[in-house]
């Protein structure tokens, strides 16, 4: 496949969900400036994201530090926002405060302290987001809904860090429309008592509409962007 074919195929993909995301915003009553697309890049080459950032694509996500601190190097001079959405380890917490801009997977109160001594000793301020587990499956990650309050204050009070508000993940055969709803309630919640923590991080590629239905600010889409996924290859 040439350059110009990938091009062409990204651009189509990045038009498809546009579309998606301004219907979404009509049936709302929302406009599309309040949506974010955070275009999920794990498993694809760099030279993607060159082609993302070309087709005015400014904010990009990433699941695995080791691959994207690798393609955040590559990519440096682009100007562009970098977002961790996976889990993260401790022990990876130094790596990725180097290029994060924003962690949408803190859930716990080691990995906030974590993060702020990382984020001063790297002079940076990172944006985290306080995601929510609306289920009660660990392996996905999350802080149940009554740990969010107190995780929300501890990250608003450490130096380092900004608290930018809550991230979910829709549970696997649940309506997404009505988990999203529950995590707006918590969003709300956050936002009272930290009234700049207003980034609702919720939707991908199969539930974005209902994503946006019930408040979401950013949405972090990769299938329907770039393709169905392929092991990722250095």
């Amino acid at each position: 496949m040439t350059n110009r074919t990938r091009r062409e195929e990204i651009a189509a993909g990045l038009a498809e969900v546009e579309e998606r995301i301004e219907e979404a915003c009509r049936a709302a009553g929302r406009t599309r400036e309040e949506v974010t697309l955070v275009a999920v890049t794990k498993t694809y080459p760099a030279s993607d994201v060159r082609l993302l950032a070309e087709l005015g694509v400014r904010d990009v996500g990433e699941n695995r530090d080791q691959e994207a601190s690798a393609k955040a190097r590559e990519c440096a001079d682009l100007g562009l926002a970098w977002h961790f959405i996976g889990q993260l380890q401790t022990n990876k917490v130094r790596s990725v405060v180097r290029y994060a801009d924003v962690v949408h997977s803190v859930d716990r109160l080691r990995l906030v302290s974590a993060l702020g001594g990382e984020a001063v000793r790297a002079g940076r301020e990172v944006t985290c987001l306080v995601q929510v587990a609306l289920d009660d499956d660990p392996a996905r990650g999350g802080a149940r809904p009554g740990d969010v309050p107190a995780l929300a204050d501890a990250v608003a009070a450490t130096e380092g860090l900004r608290l930018g508000g809550v991230m979910a993940v829709a549970p696997l055969g649940e309506e997404p429309g009505r988990a999203f709803a529950g995590l707006r309630e918590i969003a709300r919640a956050v936002r009272e008592a930290h009234p700049g923590a207003d980034v609702v991080s919720a939707g991908m590629s199969g539930d974005l509409s209902e994503a946006v239905a019930n408040g979401a600010t950013h949405l972090r889409v990769g299938t329907a962007l770039l393709g169905r996924r392929k092991p990722f290859v250095r």
